[in-house]
């Protein structure tokens, strides 16, 4: 069935946080080359503001080292890597959003550790000794990096302290959030502080008891953080997690649900919410992160969140990560944007297609958004279905009628879907190798992207007539744009008569 939508002149804002943040591995991924090329093409596309990311602290980067002399042991400071990793993120345009953690060896507390590369999650020998290195590590880098700049830096406690990336209890990680908030404002007061960075796990009890225990203790909170994740319970198959899916309005539905907590408390009602991460699936090993079926779904997500979240930051941006191991092949499930050896995924152009949507928001429904930017108009069409019932769904069919912007206007489409934009089909097609040589990489760079087809607009009675089929998990942008026509000026240019085409 065609959708006959007319659209109007004028709308409300877009409230489009898509491109606030984007989430990493740990830090200390950021010195390896690959890395910062990815890093490179996704800020040459997308033009993330920030980025979010663990082990901060941890002894890979090399920050907290004690020494012993003459019978007495010190601390030293050394920010030889951080100082690199920042370097890295200035050059390409995007600022940290600073997560404190994990422990470092020498103020660990036990041995509790998670992840392949053994994080440290026990709280601290000493709570001081972990504040100084706070504070610190601020001040090293306002010196570095300027004053005006670091305050504007956002700064987590923590990650996830309400399942096993916490071995403390509720009230140590309280404990843990007020020496760290402290040891910020100490630094400069101005940089915003926040959490407490859970995850959908016990969700109401622990944000009523931390804002309970910042307004009764009078903590500094700036904002609020939490994660949202969309997966059911998973299915381990060898190598890898298989998920089935929540709606994607589940997300959504937290969101709301986050935002009736915060307003029960006028101290929080108004902070900021940031969502420090969120996918479909949690797992670094789920095929469906490299699909066009994900591409689609988060399309949804993007379509509607900003109006409860100030921020919803991807995680991740490249699968130059190794939560679970090292990576076993090019296409393995990890979490990013773009795969191994620079390939995209399907779900880079859902960011890239919604970092060009327009600040006016004309319509919106389950499967489309119709923006404008002055007189640009950006569409964004999505349609998913979980494939695994064999049964497609039918296009979603729309005959837009918009306002014109001009007597002719071009109409550029770019579709993601079937064999566009899928490389992984592509790498399915040549055998799922598990290296690739300089031919097959240069067949999977080319099937990354989309399909683009144009058209001519001309208007009629002050109105464009387009018609929009999206086929089962296709995503698409559409972007019209007026034509000032010069044709009459190329005196004897008739195309007709080569192309045999008006």
């Amino acid at each position: 069935m065609i959708k006959n939508i007319h659209i109007p002149a004028f709308g409300r804002p877009f409230k489009n946080n898509a491109v606030f943040c984007v989430g990493t591995g740990r830090m200390g991924l950021a010195l390896q080359k690959e890395y910062t090329d990815h890093l490179k093409m996704v800020q040459e596309a997308i033009q993330f503001r920030y980025i979010r990311g663990h082990g901060l602290f941890c002894d890979d980067m090399g920050i907290y080292r004690e020494y012993a002399m003459d019978g007495e042991t010190s601390t030293f400071y050394n920010f030889t890597y951080l100082d690199r990793v920042m370097d890295s993120y200035m050059e390409n345009g995007i600022r940290p959003f600073l997560e404190l953690g994990f422990m470092p060896e020498k103020l660990k507390s036990g041995e509790q550790t998670v992840f392949y590369w053994k994080g440290n999650v026990t709280p601290p020998s000493s709570y001081e000794k972990w504040a100084e290195l706070i504070t610190a590590t601020l001040n090293h880098l306002i010196e570095r990096y300027g004053r005006e700049e670091v305050v504007s830096w956002p700064v987590e406690v923590w990650n996830e302290p309400n399942i096993p990336f916490w071995a403390g209890s509720m009230e140590e990680y309280f404990k843990l959030y007020e020496y760290s908030a402290a040891a910020v404002k100490k630094a400069d007061p101005r940089i915003q502080v926040g959490g407490p960075a859970i995850c959908g796990v016990d969700t109401e009890r622990w944000l009523r008891s931390f804002f309970e225990y910042c307004i009764k203790h009078k903590l500094p909170l700036d904002f609020i953080t939490r994660h949202c994740y969309t997966a059911k319970e998973p299915t381990q198959l060898g190598h890898y997690t298989h998920h089935v899916m929540h709606e994607p309005t589940f997300m959504i539905e937290e969101l709301k649900e986050t935002r009736k907590i915060m307003a029960d408390y006028s101290e929080i009602a108004d902070m900021p919410l940031h969502i420090t991460e969120f996918n479909s699936s949690y797992s670094p090993i789920c095929p469906v992160h490299d699909t066009t079926f994900n591409a689609a779904f988060i399309a949804r997500i993007l379509s509607e969140a900003g109006e409860y979240a100030d921020s919803y930051s991807y995680w991740t941006f490249s699968d130059v990560f190794e939560e679970t191991d090292v990576p076993k092949s090019i296409f393995h499930g990890g979490f990013g944007l773009v795969a191994l050896n620079s390939i995209k995924k399907p779900t880079f152009y859902t960011f890239e297609f919604f970092s060009k949507a327009g600040r006016e928001l004309l319509y919106r429904d389950e499967h489309l958004i119709v923006t404008k930017d002055g007189d640009k108009y950006v569409i964004i069409g999505w349609n998913w279905h979980d494939m695994r019932d064999d049964n497609p769904s039918p296009d979603e069919s729309y005959k837009l009628s918009l306002p014109s912007i001009g007597i002719q206007a071009l109409l550029v489409k770019q579709e993601v879907g079937g064999s566009h934009a899928n490389p992984m089909q592509t790498w399915s097609n040549m055998g799922k190798p598990r290296s690739l040589d300089k031919k097959q990489l240069k067949i999977l760079q080319a099937s990354a992207k989309p399909l683009q087809t144009d058209a001519k607009l001309s208007e009629q009675n002050g109105i464009y007539e387009v018609e929009l089929s999206i086929p089962c998990n296709h995503l698409c942008m559409v972007e019209i744009t007026p034509v000032d026509d010069k044709t009459d000026s190329y005196l004897g240019y008739r195309q007709e008569e080569f192309y045999g085409l008006k």
